[in-house]
């Protein structure tokens, strides 16, 4: 599904690039016949259009919303974000220089990259993996190393085994908060973990969380999820992002550093954009701070996906009984599955596509055969009702995939 770029006269890293295979298929998928189940899109009918309309009216009328602002990051937006993330840490004060704005929190990754990784150096990653830092490190020509996740998250004991076997990574990376793609949320015994393992080796870990405010099973851990795994340690560089929460055109995202990274990725910043959009920066700037509003707002993301996640899960237990495993989101956007018949998700996707659904193979996250059996599946952007239609169009194209062979 992947597409590989290579040319005579380009630069050596390009002749690794390939194009995201998630991107590829969202392509295949535009068609109005096919329910798609493949993106990580947030829900279109949920997002605030005339709260945002009221922003950009609002900031509009300010002159510095159509000036150039600091290579980090439109101040006022900056100072929202730190105060939200001193919330988050349970009241310890963020500083404002701690927090760098970036077009995306792909850029933030991409900046990160250029900052902390050499050509060679060891980066950990979570198998099965967020296919857009795969991505990003392969271009930084980073040697990727991955750890198992569980239904706790990243293994850390098979990290520090690794690490006490002479592993010496530069980043670990990992989506601790209902992970993309396997809904899991690491638990707070191995954030503990993990950060006392990155004081002891000296390795960064980029805790990335574009998922975190989307909860809505508080049974476990009372409210959302555990705290950062930023409050552990001085050695996370926390990333999160307006796309998932208010929308993906603002292109707004940031990340909280230490003041010698955040150095380092201004300078960086400066030679790829010299700054991002003072308009939608400011845009973001006043929905976040409208507190009120975006609590409001919060709680209908967090009702509406949770009824599309039971929708979506129990709608494939009822099509296929015990020959799926399916997890049970707390959270985020995806469900995880796994084929417990032997059925090849790659092949079925063909067959899926016929039938007018996609969902992405599970080989797009991680190359062990097992993940040939396993397939990712956001309920985020269809109705109760549209992913119900899905999960009936899968079963048809898992019986015509199964007769065929």
């Amino acid at each position: 599904m992947s597409t590989t770029y290579r040319s005579a006269g380009l630069a050596r890293r390009t002749e690794s690039l390939t194009s995201s295979a998630i991107r590829d298929l969202l392509a295949l998928t535009a068609r109005d016949d096919v329910i798609s189940l493949a993106g990580g899109l947030p829900a279109t009918d949920l997002i605030p259009v005339d709260r945002i309309a009221a922003a950009a009216e609002a900031v509009l009328r300010r002159p510095d919303a159509v000036q150039y602002c600091e290579t980090s990051g439109h101040r006022t937006l900056r100072g929202v974000i730190a105060a939200r993330e001193s919330l988050v840490r349970g009241g310890v004060s963020v500083p404002v220089e701690s927090v760098i704005v970036t077009h995306g929190s792909q850029q933030a990754l991409t900046l990160l990259a250029q900052a902390l990784i050499d050509p060679g150096a060891v980066v950990v990653v979570d198998e099965p993996a967020y296919t857009g830092a795969l991505q990003v490190f392969s271009i930084a020509e980073a040697s990727i190393e991955s750890i198992p996740i569980t239904d706790t998250g990243m293994d850390t004991d098979e990290l520090e085994r690794r690490l006490t076997a002479g592993l010496r990574p530069a980043v670990v990376h990992t989506v601790a908060n209902f992970h993309n793609p396997r809904g899991v949320t690491m638990s707070e015994q191995r954030r503990r973990h993990l950060a006392a393992l990155a004081d002891r080796y000296g390795f960064w870990v980029i805790e990335d969380d574009p998922y975190g405010e989307i909860y809505f099973d508080t049974t476990e851990f009372g409210v959302g999820a555990p705290p950062p795994i930023a409050c552990l340690s001085d050695r996370v560089i926390r990333l999160s992002s307006a796309s998932k929460i208010l929308a993906p055109t603002l292109r707004v995202g940031w990340f909280v550093a230490p003041p010698s990274v955040c150095g380092a990725v201004e300078l960086l910043k400066q030679g790829a954009d010299l700054c991002g959009s003072s308009m939608t920066q400011s845009m973001a700037a006043e929905m976040l701070a409208d507190t009120s509003w975006l609590d409001a707002h919060l709680d209908v993301l967090r009702r509406e996906y949770a009824c599309r996640a039971t929708a979506l899960t129990s709608a494939l237990v009822a099509e296929f009984g015990d020959r799926l495993s399916v997890s049970r989101p707390a959270g985020g956007m995806f469900a995880w599955a796994t084929f417990l018949d032997g059925t090849d998700t790659g092949e079925l996707l063909d067959a899926a596509l016929d039938h007018g659904v996609a969902f992405v193979p599970g080989t797009a996250f991680a190359s062990g055969a097992q993940y040939r059996h396993s397939l990712r599946l956001s309920f985020a952007g269809s109705t109760p009702t549209a992913l119900a239609e899905a999960v009936r169009r899968l079963g048809a194209a898992h019986s015509a995939s199964t007769r065929a062979t």
